[in-house]
């Protein structure tokens, strides 16, 4: 049974209280669009208008039919860990049980590949991409690489004058800016021109941590430096720090890909669906100086 909830061409939000997810919800309520936003505590989303809530947990599969029940579209976003492939094959599940017709599910840059064996968000995403090619349902992937937001981690340091912990050496990314990346997801969710793809976001160049440092200090007015932490250094301070062990092991992964090149991946993706050039890392930094430099303002990680 797939619960009470009736909508007309309802679309889902998970994961609607982080960075991507509230800015999802944002665009489409601009767009007028029906909208249900889940999450486990309702009162995170007290503030957002026209958007109705329903409690329910990835680990109680019987509260994800309850959310799904009479939705059209899903928006999948999982927290980053372990149990992404769990979380996602359970909403997947019910999905297809309750009549859903599409869903667009955030994954990761590197995405379906034979040697994703769950060591990389890529092989945690890997599994619920699966899932969705063979589910019979409409499906888009979106594969983000790096995130710029991910620079409110340094926040603390930039503000006390200490030099930003940099774990990837030399190593570039595509840098993309969170709000491209809910822009995708938007076209993918109210058209069919993505149906089927999976989509690599980035940014429009190639930026090391000591570029997006030094595109800060110009931002920011006031000098800011890095410091290179090793990454066995980096593993135990994580680990330190209370994080879970498996966690730990795929952030480490992550860095020594990017510090041997792994990941200097740029593409055209979100130029080719939102017709303008991606954000630049130096933009996402001037949008965002206040919250940088006040630490009273809001501040939420990527997701």
């Amino acid at each position: 049974m797939c619960g009470r909830w009736q909508g007309v061409g309802m679309i889902l939000v998970t994961g609607a209280t982080g960075t991507i997810g509230r800015e999802v919800l944002r665009l489409l309520a601009g767009r007028g669009m029906p909208l249900r936003a889940m999450t486990r505590d309702a009162s995170r989303l007290s503030s957002v208008e026209d958007v109705e809530v329903v409690r329910a947990d990835f680990e109680v599969p019987e509260t994800l039919r309850d959310a799904v029940a009479g939705v059209d579209k899903v928006f999948l976003l999982t927290a980053p860990g372990a149990s992404v492939p769990e979380h996602d094959l359970a909403m997947i599940n019910a999905a297809r049980a309750c009549g859903v017709h599409k869903v667009v599910k955030l994954s990761a840059v590197g995405g379906r590949t034979p040697a994703n064996d769950g060591t990389t968000p890529a092989g945690w995403h890997a599994p619920g991409e699966q899932a969705l090619a063979d589910s019979g349902l409409a499906w888009t992937a979106l594969r983000p690489s790096a995130f710029a937001s991910n620079a409110l981690r340094w926040a603390d340091a930039i503000r006390a004058g200490y030099p930003v912990p940099n774990l990837t050496g030399t190593g570039t990314q595509g840098v993309v800016d969170p709000r491209d990346v809910a822009e995708v997801a938007v076209e993918a969710l109210v058209g069919a021109e993505l149906d089927g793809l999976a989509l690599t976001l980035t940014g429009p160049d190639l930026v090391s941590v000591n570029d997006q440092v030094a595109q800060l200090s110009e931002v920011l007015g006031r000098p800011i430096s890095t410091v290179d932490v090793p990454l066995d250094a980096a593993r135990e301070q994580m680990l330190a720090s209370g994080l879970d062990p498996s966690v730990v092991d795929v952030a480490v992964r992550g860095s020594q890909l990017v510090r041997d090149g792994g990941n200097a991946v740029v593409t055209d993706d979100v130029q080719r669906v939102l017709g303008r050039p991606a954000r630049s890392f130096r933009t996402w930094a001037l949008d965002h100086r206040g919250v940088l430099l006040d630490p009273q303002e809001p501040r939420r990680t990527a997701r």
